[in-house]
Order: C-alpha cells, then structure tokens, then sequence
C-alpha cells in the first residue's frame, strides 16, 4: 500500500490493512509478490491530487515492468471518495475504486477484486455517494508508524463551512467516537509500548459535542456537562497508566474553553503543545473564509492559552493568496506572525478547489503572486524560528527518541516540526534528557544525560 496525504489518511489505511489481516491474507512490503496493490489517495489541495494520480501510474506502470499483468490495483482515500466516477473514465489501469466508508470493508473488497480474474470491462466502484462511517475501529488496526507512536482518531467528518475547503463534502458530518472507544484503544497501545499518542480528527476541539442531548435547548459553551466534550476525553486518558505523551492536533479556534486549558495546564501526559490552524488573521480575509472567529477572538485565545498553560508551544498554519487577499490584507498577517512569534508555523498558498465556495469567487490571486508572498512569510518565520532555536540553547529538556540520533521534545510532533540531532546515540522509542547544545537552522543539537526520564 502507498497512503499519502494527512495522518488522518493514514490511519484509514492502517484500518484497511488490518481488515485484509483479519480476512486471512498477508500484507508484504515487496510489491513484487503482491498480489494487489492500494493506493490511498488524498484530494486536500491540487499538489495533493497530482501527487495522488503520479502514485497511481506509477503503480500501474511498475506492475507492467514487473511483468505482473494479473496484479490488481486499488485506488481509495478521498479522491477515490470524490472523484470515483471520472477517474473511472481517465483511468481504466485502475481495477476498482474504494470509498471513505468502506476502510472497514477492505479485505471484502480486495477478494472481490482478485476473484475477477483477468476479465474487466471497466473498474469496480464501491464508492458510495455519502461518506457516514463512525471510526470505531473494530476491525484491527495495521499500524504503519513506528513502533513508539501511533495516531488516534477520535472523529470523521466537518460541519465547518470554510470556504476554501471540501473535506465536508467528502467526509462527511462531524462523528465522533464514544469516550469509552478511545480510551479503549489508547489503553491498548500503551500496553503495546506506544509512548505517544497523537489525537487526531478534522476538528478535535469539537469532539462529542455532536454526542450532546440537544432536547436540553440551544448548544451550550463546550464546558457544559450535558455531554461528553475533550475535557472529559482528556481526564479519563489521564487515568491509564503508564508513561506516555498525548498531542492535540488539529484544534479550531472556535471551540476553545477555558475548562480544555486547564485540563492541558493540569495533565501529567498531555504535552504542552497544541496544533490550531488559523488560516488568516485579517478580518476581511476572516469573512471570505467563512472562518466562524474574528481576529479579537483568535488574539484573546492566544493571550489565554500562553497564560494558562505556561510554556505552550503553538503551531498553526495560514493561507496566503485567497481571494481577494490585498497587499494590506497580507501585511497585516505578517504583522500578526512578527508580533505573535509562533513556535512552529506553515504556510500554505490558496489552491483553488473545484465545488469550493472561494472557487468561484472573483479576484482569484496570480500564482507569481501567491508564490511571492509564500515566500515572504516563511522568511519572516525562518528568522522568528531562528530566535527561538537559540533561545533554547543550554537548556535541558525532556526527548523522545525516533532514531538512534534523532530525538524531538515534547514540543514538536512527529514527522512535521523540529528534530533534536544527538551527538551519540540512544533507544529508539525511549524518553531521554537531552541538553541542547546548538542550532542547525530549523533543528536543535543536543547531548543526552540520562535515559528514561
């Protein structure tokens, strides 16, 4: 299997290929002696969906060079889910095209695919039209991360309507699984030696609320207690035992409560580090977006998270070249990044999506333009970044080790932000102290005190 795209993408294929397990076949990393090939595809932006059809060809033409004309090939994940039936007409290599809503289905799916034979006059399409899987996950999981750390999604689905955005089209509703599901899972992992477990969904901030008894009147601000909410989601991970990190990725700023800060403030697992997509800061841009906060909200979120939980380390992403989006408009979020200082932040030029509100909008960005200011933004970070690395110098700190050499703080999510490079090498999979000892642009440098701590 190749899965590309998001750590929400990835976890569907662990889904998938610990179906095809449980359905008494064999996954094997050689694609030489397989006997179907899956290609997990993601739709998020256009990079995104070239990426996805290159992975397809390829699939389809190494299986030619490898004279394997019998060897079937899959196509899933969200192009699969949105594209199915052009797909179907552009690329008749592929054998069958697999829905969102079937991952939990997969094994079913590729003995019907084998079963064919040699005859096919056109790829099978299991997709179906409205994604409403709830991720239980009760069909086993092939985790394809590390043995140390593994993603956790606590949810599917999106009700928010950014403009720029189709994963509610795609995905569906916002779903999420029951506290005692997670908590279930994340048990499970830590007695097989996981030591981080990154929570994930499209909008983790408003896990449960979709649980809520909703005959108690209008919706009530997260901190209720008619339901369950990530607060209570947090509190019963608190109690498993064991040593372990909890991350929280893809927040909104939306759904923030002063009850999850100090729940995050007061957890001995939950690192100090959380992941909040702000997309723009400027008010207009805010509008266009269809973003549901206004800039004195997201100003005064910050101001409150660095205050209740002290040491935070914020990552966000934001978008420039939307729409519309003015020189003024851009400088002011360049304002908004010099001021704020984020610890870790990317930068994403608009990529106008086809069913997409922002898509038929007027004043669309010229791609000269969109790449100019990319390139202004990440300057502007590299030297915020740089500070920041050199603050850190002399300090000691606690690690987890990903490669021999290669160890991050509590600070830094796996696979997207700063790296600690060691100067001898420890335990994959263990916590260490590490004394950083330089900067290497982006990435510290460190020496290790001591193990296990």
């Amino acid at each position: 299997m190749v899965s590309l795209g998001c750590a929400k993408n990835l976890v569907d294929a662990e889904v998938m290929l610990g179906d095809i397990i449980a359905g008494g076949m064999a996954v094997t990393a050689d694609a030489e002696e397989a006997d179907v090939l899956i290609v997990n595809t993601c739709a998020f932006i256009d990079s995104a969906k070239e990426e996805s059809i290159e992975a397809i060809l390829e699939a389809h033409q190494a299986r030619g060079l490898r004279k394997r004309p019998g060897q079937k090939l899959v196509v899933s994940g969200c192009m699969a889910q949105r594209f199915s039936a052009e797909l179907a007409q552009e690329l008749p290599e592929v054998d069958a095209f697999m829905g969102l809503d079937q991952i939990s289905m997969a094994g079913e799916i590729v003995r019907t695919v084998v079963g064919q034979g040699g005859m096919k006059s056109a790829p099978l399409n299991f997709v179906t039209s409205k994604s409403r899987y709830i991720p239980d996950y009760a069909t086993p999981r092939f985790r394809l991360t590390p043995a140390h750390f593994a993603y956790v999604k606590i949810a599917e689905g999106c009700n928010h309507p950014c403009s720029f955005c189709v994963i509610p089209r795609m995905r569906g509703m916002h779903r999420s699984r029951s506290i005692g599901s997670v908590v279930a899972e994340i048990r499970r992992l830590v007695e097989e030696g996981v030591k981080e477990i990154n929570l994930i969904s499209q909008d983790t901030t408003y896990y449960g609320m979709d649980l809520w008894d909703r005959k108690a009147g209008p919706r009530q601000p997260v901190d209720s207690q008619r339901g369950p909410t990530l607060t209570r989601l947090l509190e019963q991970i608190e109690e498993i035992p064991g040593q372990f990190w909890v991350r929280l990725l893809y927040t909104h700023p939306a759904h923030w409560s002063p009850e999850l800060m100090r729940a995050i403030a007061g957890s001995s697992k939950v690192v100090k580090y959380i992941d909040m997509p702000l997309q723009h800061i400027d008010e207009e841009m805010l509008g266009l977006m269809r973003r549901e906060t206004s800039r004195q909200h997201i100003e005064d979120l910050i101001y409150a998270l660095r205050a209740t939980v002290p040491g935070i380390t914020l990552r966000t992403t934001f978008i420039v070249g939307f729409p519309g989006e003015s020189e003024k408009h851009f400088e002011s979020l360049l304002e908004f990044i010099e001021v704020t200082k984020f610890e870790r932040l990317g930068i994403f030029t608009y990529s106008q999506e086809q069913g997409s509100r922002a898509a038929k909008m007027s004043s669309q960005i010229s791609a000269a333009t969109k790449n100019a200011r990319y390139q202004r933004a990440m300057r502007l970070q590299k030297k915020i970044a740089t500070q920041l690395a050199e603050s850190m110098v002399n300090r000691e700190i606690q690690a987890l080790v990903d490669q021999p050499l290669i160890a991050r703080s509590a600070g830094d999510a796996p696979e997207v932000d700063t790296r600690i490079l060691l100067s001898g090498a420890a335990a994959v999979g263990e916590f260490v102290r590490v004394r950083i000892t330089g900067t290497q642009v982006y990435d510290l440098r460190g020496e290790i005190l001591s193990s296990g701590s």
